[in-house]
């Protein structure tokens, strides 16, 4: 819960987290929230800290403890009744009227939250509401809009001053005149127009909730932006599957109870006399229902390193890990696992060898087909950014809490890999890297660059990213779960170890978090049905052929031929914001010497 507002989990930790201006669903009221340092009184308890990541974590870099946000339940009369809120500020601080356009600052001040903002200004009576500009700045510092010194801006030095600045009272008031708009102060008729870029003013708060200015007032200007801009807040987030040896936990274990309360083996650890020792082991027996040998084995096998052992996580590349582990076969998986994988690759090979004609070159596309039963991704935020600035604001602004918001989703899916040789003959054509290099271009320039988490765009990227996109349309229907809630991972790279694989899954805050509805489209003939579709729909789009002729559209035209009718998805279900989709790397492109890659399964070129 933010304030009153009901929030989605996975959107605690993206659209609506530290730092974010969040509207409520119920009235107008724009909020800012807190960081994490407000979010648990005394900090999070023990229960709250997800266990079983520290691979996670060590790929990341991250030596922050994860705890999950708190939860909260709203009664019928509005009240909290259960957990905490997520606090957060009304922000901006300001209001205009909605008749005479007289601004107000902070007109809620004692009064009651649900009770109506109404304008005094000479028995106006009109409505406020919050202005809808703010002050933002790429070092991560967000405040109001200083009103009274943008009305009154002037470079000669005999005019600066001479009009008072008051909090207190409406004596400014914003004058639209289309294409232009004015602030104007009716005390001493200064007025200018609303201005793209000022001063970060040097005693404005860093954040509107932390009530000190930055240690070094920005030597660059701030920006002057509306608070829908997606430029405002973007937060950092990253993801990861965990895999196996700590998906393979069982859970309820002398073992796995001892390793998840830290509390209980700084007990036994820090016991001197031999006496202490037998008491605190045999207290921890009582607490956990089982014997004391079962605890000295539990404590033996937690220093042997459980439970990872003799795996060396130090630097490992996670996504090459996950890569692996839904690639290849996992010996004795058991039904219980965090992360449970059936391989139809055999059946699908099977499969492609009995088809012929296009079938057989739709097969010819896929070299590896599972059915991923279970699986458990952590979701961790790391901070926030602003206007794409490169400073990353921890979520407890100080970075000396010593945890991180995470969350841990529980789902199914389907992983399916490309054939490397196919995508090998395929990636000669000397039209696909400039193609990709146009949107790699744009890409280098968003400011939202550092969020979407790519570093390079390359052909065999955007191919991955579309095709995922394509496949997700039409598993939507037939699995069962709305289009919205799938998600998608994208594993690309090339050179000595190469990847070309696409996961598409949900997962959800839940213990089960599957209906089964997906996995079962990954059986062999349900599947070729999807991909053959989902690559005919990539040769048409009901907007062709503007679409297909589009040399960039979207956000910051960072897709080719990609467009509402034919790639896009919700916004929840993409990794990268609906970007860096295009069309034609799967269809081709005559004018660009493209060829379609169905020419290029079965080695045909």
């Amino acid at each position: 819960m933010i304030g009153a507002f009901p929030v989605r989990l996975s959107h605690l930790l993206r659209h609506c987290t530290v730092g974010a201006l969040v509207r409520g669903s119920e009235d107008d009221q724009i909020v800012v929230v807190k960081d994490t340092t407000t979010w648990y009184p005394g900090g999070p308890p023990e229960t709250s800290e997800i266990r079983y990541v520290e691979r996670v974590r060590k790929a990341l870099e991250l030596r922050s403890r994860l705890c999950t946000p708190p939860t909260g339940t709203i009664g019928e009369d509005g009240e909290l009744t259960e957990g905490f809120w997520i606090p957060a500020v009304r922000f901006p601080s300001w209001t205009s009227c909605t008749r005479c356009r007289f601004l107000h600052r902070r007109p809620w001040a004692g009064k009651q939250p649900d009770e109506p903002q109404i304008c005094q200004h000479e028995g106006c009576r009109g409505r406020l509401e919050q202005v809808p500009w703010v002050l933002v700045h790429e070092e991560g510092y967000l405040a109001d809009v200083p009103w009274h010194q943008v009305a009154h801006f002037t470079d000669a030095p005999e005019q600066q001053g001479r009009c008072a600045h008051d909090n207190e009272d409406s004596y400014l008031r914003i004058e639209d005149r289309p294409p232009r708009r004015w602030v104007r102060c009716t005390r001493c008729e200064s007025r200018n127009e609303l201005p793209t870029r000022l001063p970060y003013p040097s005693r404005e708060w860093q954040q509107p909730w932390v009530p000190t200015p930055p240690t070094e007032t920005p030597e660059e200007p701030a920006w002057l932006v509306e608070i829908n801009d997606v430029r405002v807040h973007a937060s950092v987030t990253s993801t990861a599957i965990v895999i196996p040896p700590e998906s393979r936990i069982q859970k309820g274990t002398p073992v796995d109870l001892l390793y998840t309360k830290s509390s209980m083996r700084d007990e036994i650890r820090n016991a001197r006399s031999s006496l202490q020792q037998r008491q605190t082991r045999l207290r921890a027996a009582r607490r956990l229902g089982c014997t004391v040998p079962e605890i000295e084995a539990a404590l033996l096998e937690i220093e042997r390193g459980y439970p990872h052992y003799d795996v060396d996580s130090e630097g490992d590349d996670l996504v090459m890990a996950e890569y692996r582990a839904l690639a290849e076969p996992i010996d004795d998986l058991q039904e219980d696992e965090d992360f449970v994988t059936r391989h139809n690759t055999a059946r699908w090979k099977a499969l492609r060898n009995r088809l012929a004609g296009r079938s057989s070159e739709v097969a010819a596309v896929v070299a590896r087909l599972v059915e991923v039963r279970r699986l458990k991704e952590i979701v961790v935020l790391r901070g926030f950014t602003r206007l794409g600035g490169e400073r990353i604001v921890s979520p407890d602004i100080t970075e000396e809490t010593g945890w991180l918001p995470a969350i841990a989703l529980r789902g199914e899916g389907i992983f399916f890999s490309l054939d490397q040789s196919m995508l090998e003959r395929w990636g000669s054509q000397l039209g696909l890297q400039p193609r990709a290099e146009r949107l790699d271009t744009r890409l280098s320039t968003h400011p939202l660059r550092k969020s979407l988490g790519v570093e390079e765009v390359s052909p065999r990227f955007v191919l991955l990213h579309t095709l995922a996109h394509l496949v997700i349309r039409q598993l939507a229907p037939e699995a069962g779960y709305p289009t919205a809630s799938l998600k998608e991972r994208i594993f690309c790279s090339t050179g000595s170890d190469p990847m070309a694989g696409i996961l598409i899954y949900v997962a959800v805050p839940d213990d089960i978090g599957s209906l089964g509805g997906l996995v079962e489209l990954a059986e062999p003939t349900r599947f070729l049905r999807i991909l053959s579709a989902a690559l005919e729909s990539a040769t048409w789009c009901s907007l062709d052929p503007i679409c297909s002729e589009h040399d960039g559209q979207g956000p910051e035209l960072l897709n080719g031929a990609a467009c509402q009718g034919c790639s896009l998805v919700p916004d929840p279900t993409c990794q990268y914001g609906n970007v860096l989709l295009d069309r034609s790397f799967i269809k081709g492109n005559a004018g660009e010497s493209i060829e379609p890659l169905l020419q290029f399964a079965r080695g045909r070129t």
